[in-house]
């Protein structure tokens, strides 16, 4: 598959660059209410808490200028009280780039049938994802969420940040992206295939884990790099030494720098796909948006992430099906 086959036709392109143009003129005036709303919400508050602060200091004693009890006190509401500001200053820049995702993803993406876009909701899919995919987390946020059908099949397909503990002690138990789709055949139970990780991390993953038992597909390679696990061994293992051990095979290819997972779970598929990046990130506004530098990549990943999904949803079917 390659991306060539993923991007808009010439008449589609020009669309697009009209709406850029929409676009570019909404994010020009967006800017320049940015330039002038954080100085002067910002500047508002440091002048505020200057001229109380100086009030204090009339009262305070001569050995606690500026550093008296309320004086911090009012360092600590006014530091606050700026990062309030702050934000509502830029609300007319991220409001214009969370708005323009509405209007451009579904023009972008005509090769998804029935699109639609939701942002920071939780999927519907995800109650459904197996915990032994990801392990232990008591944070979970969500950005992005695009679903619709490709090449025939559902799809929901979104950016996941999934934590566990608080503070220094915090850890990422899945950053990246997932795509939830329809199996051809379902699997009689679950099914997962997870990069090995260190004894600890192993400890709190083998929690949910269960009556899960491992399995080794019969490739050093794979069986050096995953963690696979099912509660159905018979039927699982076909497809840990087939179809499953050739869909990770080229996704090591395609996915070098941290292993995808992949779970199954009855008529459920899941494509996990590590990544730090925004995946349908926009430049900052006061960025021009370009369609070959901007628009363009995002195609193309998304095509390429839909055709992976469309392979690992073919495990366990027969050839005739595929």
């Amino acid at each position: 598959m390659e991306a060539a086959d993923f991007m808009p036709s010439e008449v589609d392109i020009a669309g697009i660059k009209r709406n850029l143009e929409a676009y570019e003129a909404a994010r020009a005036s967006a800017y320049r209410q940015v330039r002038w709303r954080v100085p002067l919400f910002v500047g508002l508050v440091l002048v505020f808490v200057a001229l109380v602060a100086w009030l204090f200091n009339t009262v305070a004693d001569p050995n606690e200028q500026w550093f008296s009890t309320p004086h911090v006190l009012l360092y600590v509401v006014g530091f606050v009280a700026a990062i309030l500001l702050y934000f509502q200053a830029i609300k007319p820049a991220s409001t214009l780039l969370q708005s323009y995702r509405k209007t451009l993803l579904p023009i972008v993406f005509g090769f998804i049938r029935d699109m639609r876009y939701q942002h920071d909701v939780t999927p519907n899919s995800f109650d459904r994802l197996p915990r032994e995919t990801i392990g232990a987390f008591n944070n979970e946020r969500f950005d992005d969420i695009v679903s619709g059908r490709y090449e025939g099949f559902p799809f929901e397909l979104y950016e996941a940040d999934l934590r566990q503990g608080t503070g220094k002690s915090e850890t990422t138990a899945f950053k990246g992206v997932v795509v939830a789709f329809e199996t051809i055949v379902p699997f009689p139970g679950i099914l997962v295939a997870t990069r090995r990780t260190n004894a600890v991390v192993g400890f709190f993953r083998g929690i949910f884990a269960g009556k899960m038992q491992e399995l080794s597909c019969g490739v050093p390679e794979l069986d050096a790099a995953y963690d696979f696990r099912t509660d159905n061994v018979g039927a699982a293992q076909p497809l840990v030494g087939g179809r499953l051990a050739q869909a990770l095979t080229w996704l090591s290819e395609t996915w070098p720098d941290d292993p995808a997972r992949v779970a199954l779970n009855g008529g459920d598929g899941f494509l996990l796909l590590p990544q730090t990046k925004n995946f349908f990130g926009l430049p900052d506004i006061s960025v021009p948006l370009d369609y070959a530098r901007h628009v363009a990549p995002m195609i193309s990943d998304m095509g390429a992430v839909l055709a992976t999904a469309a392979l690992v949803r073919k495990i366990g079917a027969k050839d005739e099906a595929g």
